[in-house]
C-alpha cells in the first residue's frame, strides 16, 4: 500500500534530522494518512479512501465528497477517486 493521499496526491517528502551538534542525517516526512469512509450524497453510498488528515479537513470545508471532487484537479486524484468523480458527473446529467 503506497503512502500517497488518494484525493490530494500528497506523498512522502525527504529532509534532514539536525542534531544539537548540527549533524545532518536524511529522513522521510510521511503524510498523516487515515482510512475513512466518505459518503456521496448524489450516489447515495459510501466510499472507503485512504486520505491525509489535511484532505479530510478540506473535504469538510468544501461541503462533502461531491463538492471536493468537482473542484479537484484530475492529475492529483488517484484512479479510484477519478472513477468516483466520473460516476458523480454521470449521475448529475439528466437521462434523455
Amino acid at each position: 500500500m503506497s503512502r500517497v493521499c488518494e484525493l490530494t496526491g500528497k506523498g512522502p517528502m525527504s529532509g534532514n534530522n539536525v542534531s544539537h551538534a548540527n549533524n545532518k542525517t536524511r529522513r522521510r516526512f510521511l503524510p498523516n494518512l487515515n482510512d475513512v469512509t466518505l459518503l456521496s450524497e448524489k450516489l447515495g453510498r459510501g466510499y472507503s479512501l485512504r486520505i491525509s488528515a489535511a484532505a479530510l479537513r478540506s473535504v469538510d470545508h468544501r461541503g462533502g465528497l461531491d463538492a471536493f471532487l468537482a473542484k479537484a484537479k484530475d492529475t492529483e486524484l488517484s484512479d479510484r477517486a477519478l472513477k468516483i468523480k466520473r460516476d458523480i458527473a454521470k449521475a448529475e446529467q439528466p437521462s434523455a
